[in-house]
Formats: C-alpha cells, sequence, structure tokens
C-alpha cells in the first residue's frame, strides 16, 4: 500500500487502505458514522466497502439520486435533514462513497452541516479518483451553472481503490480518461504521451496511471490549495468544457454530455486557442484533435448553439473584471494562466472542432 506524503490531504492506495479508515475511527472516536451513496454506489459498491469496515458503531446509509442534474441544493437539504433527523453532531464522521457528484455534494453538506464535521472520500469513478475527491473543491451547482456554490476544505483520508472501477460502463471510464490527459497536457509531456497510446497500455497499469495522475494534481494543490495561481492549471479544458456541459446538462433536446466527454471538446477548443494567441505547435495541435476524436468521437454542435454556450462563459469561476479568463498552452506542459480570448476567436475555435467532423470521417 501506498502514501502519498506531500498532499493537503492524505491519498492511499488499494484494499489494504481500508485499515486507515478503521484506524481513523478508532482514534478519533466519531459519535456516529454516515456514508453517503447514490443509487448506483448503493446497489454496486457499498456491499464492497462495509465488508472491510471493523468499526462496532451503527453505521447509517444516506442515499441520493445519481447524475450531475442531481448536484443541487435541493440534494443537500434533503442529506442535511436527514443528518439531523438521525442525530448526527459535530464529532459525527461522514464517508463519501461515490463518483463526482457524491464526493462534491458529500463534502459542501458535511464542511457546513452543523458549521463542518469531517469527510472522508471514497471514489468509486475513475472521474472522482483522478480528479474530483482529490483537492478539497467542494460544492454544488446553481440550475445549470456549473459548481456555483461550495467551499474548499480537505477531506481526512482519500481511500483509492481501483476494484471499484469494475462496476463502470466503459463510457464512464472513458469520461475519467479525459482528467487524466488533462493532467498529461498541463504538466507532463511523457505522461500525456504514454496516455494518448492507449493500445498499448494494459489494465494492471491502471493502479499506477491513477497514481502518477493524482501525484500531479496534489503537487499543484499543495502549491495552491485555494486557486491563487498554479492551481488554476488544472482548469484547462474546463473553460469551454463547463460551459458545453452546462448547456448539454439542461437542454431537453440534448443528450447530456459527461463531464469527460464535455471536457474533451473543450481541450480541443483549447488547444486551437492557444495556437491562435500562444503560438502552440500545429502538428501538437492536430495530434491532440485527432487523439481525442479517436477516444471520444464527435460531437455535433450546431451554429445556432455556439452563442448560447458562449453566454454561460460569463459565469465561469476563474472570470475577473467582467473578462473571460482561459488556462492556455504554449507548449505541452507549458501552461499560461489568465489568457482573455475574444468572441470571434472563440467562435473559430468551434469552427475548428467541426472540421474535424471531416477529417475523421
Amino acid at each position: 500500500m501506498n502514501e502519498v506524503k506531500h498532499l493537503v490531504n492524505p491519498v492511499f492506495y488499494g484494499s489494504e487502505s481500508y485499515s486507515k479508515i478503521n484506524q481513523y475511527i478508532e482514534d478519533k472516536k466519531p459519535s456516529s458514522v454516515f456514508i453517503l451513496v447514490d443509487t448506483n454506489t448503493q446497489k454496486n459498491c457499498l456491499g464492497l466497502f462495509l465488508k472491510d469496515i471493523t468499526t462496532e458503531l451503527h453505521i447509517e446509509v444516506i442515499e441520493i439520486e445519481p447524475g450531475e442534474e442531481n448536484k443541487h441544493i435541493e440534494t443537500c437539504t434533503g442529506v442535511w435533514s436527514a443528518l439531523s433527523e438521525l442525530g448526527a453532531d459535530r464529532k459525527s464522521l461522514m464517508i463519501n462513497l461515490g463518483g463526482g457528484v457524491v464526493t462534491d455534494l458529500g463534502g459542501f453538506v458535511a464542511s457546513t452541516f452543523k458549521r463542518g464535521i469531517p469527510f472522508i472520500n471514497v471514489p468509486t469513478s475513475l472521474l472522482a479518483m483522478v480528479d474530483a475527491s482529490v483537492g478539497g473543491k467542494t460544492g454544488v451547482d446553481l440550475g445549470n451553472l456549473k459548481n456555483q456554490v461550495g467551499v474548499i476544505v480537505q477531506a481526512e483520508m482519500v481511500v483509492v481503490d481501483s476494484n471499484y472501477l469494475q462496476t463502470l460502463s466503459s463510457r464512464e471510464m472513458r469520461s475519467g480518461l479525459a482528467e487524466i490527459l488533462k493532467h498529461g497536457l498541463i504538466a507532463d509531456e511523457s505522461y500525456w504521451n504514454r496516455m494518448s497510446n492507449l493500445s498499448s497500455l494494459d489494465l494492471s497499469e491502471l493502479d499506477a496511471i491513477i497514481e502518477h495522475s493524482i501525484n500531479i494534481k496534489s503537487e499543484i494543490v499543495s502549491q495552491d490549495p485555494y486557486e491563487r495561481s498554479i492551481r488554476k492549471n488544472l482548469n484547462f479544458g474546463h473553460t469551454l468544457g463547463h460551459a458545453i456541459e452546462s448547456f448539454y446538462l439542461t437542454n431537453p433536446e440534448k443528450d447530456k454530455l459527461l463531464h469527460g466527454e464535455a471536457i474533451a471538446i473543450g481541450m480541443i477548443l483549447e488547444s486551437y486557442l492557444s495556437s491562435e494567441i500562444l503560438n502552440f505547435p500545429q502538428k501538437k495541435l492536430q495530434d491532440i484533435a485527432n487523439i481525442i476524436i479517436d477516444l471520444f468521437g464527435f460531437v455535433n454542435i450546431p451554429t445556432e448553439d455556439i452563442n448560447q454556450i458562449i453566454s454561460l462563459l460569463k459565469h465561469d469561476k476563474k472570470n475577473s473584471n467582467g473578462q473571460v479568463n482561459f488556462v492556455l498552452l504554449k507548449d505541452i506542459a507549458v501552461p499560461k494562466l489568465d489568457v482573455v480570448v475574444s468572441e470571434e476567436l472563440i467562435i473559430k475555435s468551434f469552427e475548428f472542432y467541426s472540421s474535424l467532423n471531416l477529417t475523421n470521417h
């Protein structure tokens, strides 16, 4: 079992890491333990988790509906009410067992209930393992605007057990891969090259891949936990990606995109912006576009939708003084913060993306 030492919140890997939860409960002696799950993790993951938990304390399970569309304040109200009715107090412990929605929302609920109770994240999706559960960001969406309400509070620990990934669909696994690719693009070109050649990868390498990706993120977070400077690098692909995700999430005529699917498009768009503004190499732009299209496929975004997507950009949390700020790339692993981009160029990035449908089919 490995432990990452330099993290703001400790991360433990493998099936042996449940002993860390058991030890924590024994040492801290919480008054009660609550596990937050969604309908999917209640069915597929809770039994696997509980078989390794040895505490004699009574454990209450609180279940929410799955999916980003349920990551809102009304769901929080339901969980807060359940905690209150079940007698939770300031010495209670909350364990968030699930994907990014569960860890984001559960962390926010715990950090605000009675002004804050401790929580542990046990991510069950690849996306949550390499991104959502690590780094202390918690929060919920406000309407169709992602993560508008939240706080940065570190979990007591994060337990990463890749056995949970056996419960995921290939589409959900691919969604998590987008964040792994992003970590390579912003921080480690050799990792990007390795991850972008998936045909040569073996599933036995998955644990090492996850750990390397978490190390990239946590090294950045430990330097800038409150996202005042270098942590903004983690937002590459997310400025436009979040706007696309929000648009598809709340438009009843559209099939919703998973987070990683929207971020994958965002990374192509923002790589194009990088080439136009920062002279990011054209060949690398084409490589990124081809690799992402091969992995995620192409999403047709009609011209009439683009203006609505762009209108969502003004709500992005990284903006200041009315300007949309992007993280762009001078080269792979050479990001540049707070780049202001014109609307005209953003539209051109969508035109570039649309052209990929012709070149890849």
